[in-house]
C-alpha cells in the first residue's frame, strides 16, 4: 500500500466514521480533514479535529505505518510540531513528540470499505500500459477533458523551467533567452546543444548589427560553429571564411569544434548546415524577432515569420561543396510546428505568467490547438485504447498523464483514476 492511498481516503473520507476513536481510546470527531499539501511538510494543514472535549486545530500527518514518523526523522523536524493527529494504516509502535507527549494517533485499518481497498490494489498491481487500461473508457468525457487540461498545463510549466533558467542565466533579457532557445530548437535534438552553444557563444547583439547583410550572418554562424576550419574549393565558402577572420578578430570570437556537430541518421533537408543557413535567413529578415514571435495566433503567423529563403548557395547545397538538385528553401511545416511545440510556445506562455497578462497564455493554448497532434509510441498506443488527440496539446497532456502518473502509478492523484476508485466505474 502507498500512503498517497490514505491521503486520498482522508481527504474524501472514504472510512467508517462511527464509533472513532484514537488508539487510545480517546473519542474522534473530524470536522475539516484540512488542506492537501503536495509540497514538503505534513500531508494536511489546518484540519480541525474534535478529540475528547477539545477542538484542535493544527496539520496532519500520514503514514502506513506509525514507525515511519522516526523512520522520516520527522521528530527531529519543527515544521512536524504543529502535527495533532497521526494518521496510519496500522500503528505498529506509539510516536512522541520533542516534549516527551504521545502523538494521538488515528489507525484507519478496518475501516476502509474491502470493494473499495480491492479496486486500489488492482490499480496497484496490474501489468497493464496504464493501469486503467480497462476502465478509461467507462469515464465520462468531460472528466477525461479536464484531466487532460490539467495535464497540458503541468506540461507547460515543466517546458517554462527551462525558459526561466535560460531567462535568468541572460540577466533577464528576453530577447536573448529567446535567441538561444531559439537556436537549441533548430538543433532538433540530435544537434541541440550545438546549436545552443554557437548561441551562447555568438550574442544576439551581434547578430542584430550585420541584420541586413545575410552574407555576414552566414559567415558568423559557420564560422562560429566550426564549419569554416576546413580547406574549401568552391568560392562562397572560401568567401565566407575571409569574411569570418575578420569579424572574429573584431568580435574576439573563438568557433567550436566541426566535431560537435552530427550528421548521421538525418535526411539532408535536416542537416545542421542546412539549419543554420534557415537560422542565418530568419535573422536576416526579422528585427526584435521575440516581439514577433509574440504575435503568432495560428499556422499562417508562424509560417510568416519563418518564410525567408535562404541564400542561392544553399538552394543547391546541403553541405559545404556537396550540391544538390532540390533542397527546401526554408523550413518545412512539420519542423516549424516542432519549434512552436518546444519553444514557441513555452516561451509565449511563460512571458504572460511573468508578465501577468494572460493573453499570452491564452495565445499560446490557442496555438496549441491549432498544431497537429505528435505521433509516437505513447500516442499511438493511447489510441489504441479510444484516446486520440486532436491537437498538440492533447497529445502534449496525455505524454504528461502517462509519464508522470501512469507510469508511477499515481492514480490516486490524477481525475480518471479516483473517478474509477470511487466505484463510478463497473470494469472491476
Amino acid at each position: 500500500m502507498q500512503e498517497s492511498f490514505l491521503h486520498f481516503i482522508w481527504r474524501t473520507r472514504r472510512f467508517s466514521h462511527q464509533h472513532l476513536f484514537t488508539t487510545t481510546l480517546q473519542p474522534v470527531e473530524i470536522l475539516d480533514p484540512g488542506v492537501y499539501n503536495t509540497n514538503a511538510g505534513p500531508d494536511f494543514f489546518n484540519a480541525r479535529i474534535r478529540m475528547g472535549d477539545a477542538v484542535w486545530v493544527g496539520n496532519v500527518e500520514m503514514h502506513v505505518r506509525a514507525s515511519e514518523w522516526m523512520a522520516h526523522g520527522h521528530q527531529h523536524d519543527p515544521a512536524y510540531s504543529s502535527v495533532i493527529l497521526h494518521v496510519v494504516w496500522l500503528e505498529d509502535r506509539p510516536v512522541f513528540l520533542e516534549n516527551q507527549i504521545a502523538l494521538p494517533c488515528l489507525e484507519l485499518r478496518g475501516r476502509v470499505d474491502m470493494v473499495l481497498l480491492q479496486r486500489y490494489k488492482n490499480l496497484e498491481t496490474n501489468k497493464l500500459w496504464i493501469p486503467c487500461a480497462a476502465q478509461i473508457n467507462q469515464a465520462p468525457l468531460v472528466i477525461r477533458l479536464n484531466c487532460l487540461d490539467r495535464m497540458l498545463i503541468e506540461r507547460l510549466e515543466e517546458k517554462t523551467e527551462l525558459v526561466a533558467q535560460v531567462l535568468e542565466a541572460n540577466n533577464q533579457n528576453w530577447d536573448e533567452a529567446f535567441y538561444q532557445l531559439l537556436a537549441g530548437g533548430f538543433g532538433l535534438r540530435i544537434n541541440t546543444q550545438a546549436f545552443e552553444s554557437v548561441a551562447r557563444s555568438l550574442p544576439a547583439l551581434i547578430l542584430a548589427r550585420h541584420r541586413d547583410q545575410l552574407f555576414q550572418l552566414e559567415a558568423l554562424l559557420f564560422g562560429q560553429s566550426g564549419f569554416l576550419s576546413g580547406n574549401f574549393s568552391d568560392a562562397y565558402p572560401i568567401a565566407l571564411q575571409r569574411e569570418y577572420q575578420h569579424l572574429a578578430l573584431k568580435y574576439q570570437l573563438s568557433p567550436l569544434s566541426v566535431q560537435v556537430w552530427k550528421f548521421a541518421r538525418l535526411r539532408p533537408a535536416g542537416f545542421p548546415t542546412l539549419r543554420l543557413a534557415q537560422f542565418a535567413a530568419l535573422w536576416s529578415r526579422s528585427e526584435r524577432l521575440f516581439s514577433q514571435a509574440l504575435e503568432i495566433e495560428d499556422l499562417k503567423s508562424l509560417g510568416y515569420l519563418f518564410s525567408a529563403d535562404v541564400s542561392e548557395y544553399w538552394k543547391t547545397h546541403y553541405r559545404f561543396e556537396k550540391k544538390s538538385r532540390r533542397l527546401p528553401r526554408r523550413p518545412g511545416r512539420a519542423f516549424l510546428e516542432t519549434l512552436a511545440l518546444n519553444v514557441i510556445v513555452p516561451m509565449m506562455y511563460y512571458y504572460g505568467k511573468i508578465k501577468y497578462q494572460s493573453v499570452y497564455q491564452n495565445r499560446a493554448l490557442h496555438l496549441l490547438d491549432c498544431l497537429l497532434p505528435e505521433k509516437n509510441q505513447i500516442q499511438s498506443a493511447w489510441d489504441r485504447l479510444g484516446m486520440s488527440a486532436q491537437n498538440a496539446g492533447e497529445s502534449q497532456a496525455l505524454l504528461q498523464l502517462k509519464t508522470r502518473y501512469c507510469d508511477a502509478r499515481r492514480c490516486l492523484q490524477c481525475t480518471i483514476g479516483c473517478f474509477i476508485l470511487e466505484g463510478k466505474s463497473t470494469g472491476f
